[in-house]
């Protein structure tokens, strides 16, 4: 799962995180040496499940190395969660000592990112970068900032579905292909297949804060967004609040799990509960369905952190319903991240030069088969290796006519927080929907202020 963090003792656990990072980032980045030899940094994130961005680096260095004598480029993965590569690379970014060169960044930090004066705004270059121009506009837009200016590029991008395993639907008596119209064709297969196998986790979808931005991004969002209410008002620059259908999303999950459609909710507030979606219960048969990124078959290939022979005729993909089958009848949510130059590089040009390196056609067209991604280049996109990569390819790529975006602002992480807090409430039973939206109302009040709300 592609899935912030509050501190009760702000120094105590400053101190231990810096020094963490002392210690496994090296300082001086792209600092020439005596001999007048650079070294450019290069961090990103490297999980036993999420190696593809790795080995793309790799490739790069090796690339880069070779064509730019007396330059050596110093990679630095750091082994984390998507929210604790994000808290250490933040951590990172403070001290010119310690900051990186190049770095993996979260599309939805960008803008705040570039608020706190991390990001190397790249026109001048993008402008003299011939492959900028097969990049879809619309990926472009995920590196752009409010003033305007790009700050950083994508690698590649994402959507989310339904994946369900077609044996076990048959096995409950449910036609396949299945394509849900409503919440409640969701809620009526949940519960056929509970009824006839009682082992079987029918429907789960992700809530609380252990599973991060999973629980928004592959779950919350997918019904907020399917109610016709929305997180954000991007015409008025406000966060809307009081609206009935963050109630209903969160009556919704409160029905999964309180029927037990779900899986439990000490395991939903497991931060690893997605390893056993991927690693146990699909390939195993013991879940019918839940949703998930497009990515979810780079788990299950060859050489995938859960290789599963078969998965391709196992399993399918529906896409999410609007709540009452409304228009457009279905939504999405697309995420994905990008590669960006830190800004106080001491070697922008060098650095700039590396990011395209790695982002070139050949290593965008390896980590975007091998991370399953949905390609933004259009000329990766066209690639016959790139179309025939996965069986799913062009079911998941449709989604993005029907997909949303989360908001790019500096407040972002704080709402998403406060979501999360209120998905947790509910499955948990410490509140109805009716209190977890009234709190979470009162928190984004308080966060942003009353002229950034809108009552809806």
């Amino acid at each position: 799962m592609r899935p912030v963090k509050t501190m009760r003792s702000m120094k105590m656990v400053a101190a231990i995180a810096v020094a963490a990072i002392l210690a496994g980032v090296t300082s001086c980045s792209s600092t020439p040496d005596a001999a007048g030899k650079t070294t450019l940094k290069i961090v990103y994130q490297k999980t036993d499940a999420f190696t593809a961005l790795d080995a793309v680096m790799q490739d790069a260095k090796k690339e880069f190395e070779a064509a730019n004598s007396g330059v050596t480029v110093d990679l630095q993965p750091i082994q984390a969660n998507d929210d604790d590569y994000g808290t250490k690379l933040a951590l990172a970014q403070r001290s010119p000592d310690t900051a990186p060169d190049v770095f993996y960044e979260d599309t939805f930090k960008v803008r705040s990112d570039v608020d706190a004066g991390y990001l190397l705004k790249l026109d001048s270059y993008l402008g003299k970068w011939e492959d900028w121009a097969k990049f879809s506009e619309a990926a472009k837009a995920a590196g752009r900032a409010d003033d305007g200016g790009i700050y950083a590029v994508p690698l590649g991008t994402d959507t989310r579905a339904i994946w369900y395993n077609k044996a076990v639907l048959q096995k409950a008596g449910i036609a396949v292909p299945w394509q849900p119209e409503s919440w409640d064709d969701i809620l009526a297969m949940a519960r056929k297949v509970k009824a006839a196998d009682s082992t079987v986790i029918p429907f789960t979808m992700y809530a609380g804060k252990g599973t991060g931005e999973g629980t928004v991004m592959q779950s919350f969002y997918e019904l907020l967004y399917g109610t016709g209410s929305t997180l954000y008002d991007e015409d008025q620059r406000k966060w809307v609040v009081g609206s009935q259908g963050f109630t209903d999303s969160l009556a919704f999950l409160k029905t999964l799990y309180d029927e037990k459609l779900a899986v439990s909710p000490a395991e939903a507030l497991d931060a690893n509960v997605w390893k056993k979606v991927f690693g146990e219960w699909f390939p195993q048969g013991k879940l019918a369905a839940t949703v998930e990124g497009s990515y979810a078959p780079s788990f299950w290939e060859k050489g995938g952190a859960y290789e599963w022979a078969g998965y391709e005729q196992d399993m399918a993909v529906a896409a999410f319903p609007t709540q009452k089958g409304q228009e457009p009848g279905s939504v999405s949510m697309s995420g994905g991240w990008t590669l960006a130059v830190g800004a106080g590089t001491k070697s922008p040009d060098l650095s700039f030069q590396f990011l395209a390196t790695a982002l070139n056609k050949k290593n965008a067209l390896a980590y975007d088969i091998n991370n399953s991604q949905i390609a933004v280049r259009t000329d990766v996109a066209a690639e016959a290796g790139y179309l025939a990569a996965n069986p799913f390819v062009k079911d998941v790529s449709a989604l993005v006519d029907v997909t949303r975006y989360r908001p790019a602002t500096a407040d972002y992480p704080r709402i998403s927080t406060a979501v999360q807090v209120a998905t947790e409430s509910v499955i948990t039973g410490r509140q109805s929907p009716q209190e977890a939206a009234a709190e979470y109302d009162a928190t984004v009040r308080k966060l942003v202020g009353e002229d950034k709300v809108l009552q809806r």
